[in-house]
């Protein structure tokens, strides 16, 4: 489990910007905020150390009871996105409820981080598509409407069964997926917004979750 700082955030789409040198660099836009944080969890009364940060507005005839209790009890407006960040008791305490946190807080130019999301829903997709299976090897005589099939699944007598976790046709896409060790070009404080090298999962404007990167340190630098 990543427990880096990070921030929830909202994929815009892509771009790309110009260096100083002349080189083009292609960029995903995270707007990141503003991220207010709604409470805390600690290990004395949760038993883990968290943040509960949100995102947004939502509107009161949308909140539920659960829902708007929470929201009370903070002192703090219903929020269209909720998360919760598990953090160290250490760097839970750094953060006060209600505080708005800056891109710049958590992040910095040039720090690798992780982006998480759900990925595009694709539907029922056969084993091509869903699995990249180059489809069957010849296309010559005794080969009739098979190109695109998975092949044989069967075992023989031994064991007699078709075994578990084959790669066969089914739905594909609209899964969690984190992307791993990307560089964050641009940290823009003023619009809330990250600029991160490469793409991140998600359509536009789907939510995200940008942590530091759990094999690279994951720190500011």
């Amino acid at each position: 489990m990543n427990t880096h700082p990070g921030l929830i955030g909202k994929k815009l789409g892509n771009t790309q910007i110009f260096e100083d040198d002349g080189n083009v660099r292609r960029v995903t836009v995270i707007e990141v905020g503003p991220v207010t944080v709604l409470g805390k969890r600690t290990a004395e009364k949760d038993g883990y150390s968290a943040l509960i940060v949100g995102m947004g507005e939502k509107r009161e005839k949308l909140v539920n009871k659960a829902e708007g209790g929470f929201f009370k009890k903070t002192g703090q407006k219903p929020a269209r996105v909720v998360r919760e960040l598990r953090l160290a008791a250490d760097e839970v305490a750094k953060y006060e409820v209600g505080a708005v946190v800056k891109p710049s807080d958590v992040f910095a130019t040039g720090q690798l981080v992780d982006v998480s999301g759900q990925t595009k829903g694709r539907g029922f997709t056969g084993v091509m598509t869903r699995w990249n299976f180059r489809g069957s090897g010849t296309k010559t005589h005794g080969t009739h409407e098979y190109q695109r099939h998975g092949g044989a699944i069967g075992t023989n007598m031994t064991p007699g069964r078709t075994l578990p976790n084959l790669k066969m046709p089914g739905q594909y896409g609209d899964e969690k997926v984190t992307i791993q060790n990307l560089r964050i070009a641009r940290v823009l404080d003023d619009k809330f917004m990250l600029l991160v090298e490469g793409s991140v999962p998600g359509h536009r404007n789907a939510v995200v979750t940008v942590r530091g990167a759990i094999k690279r340190g994951g720190g500011k630098r």
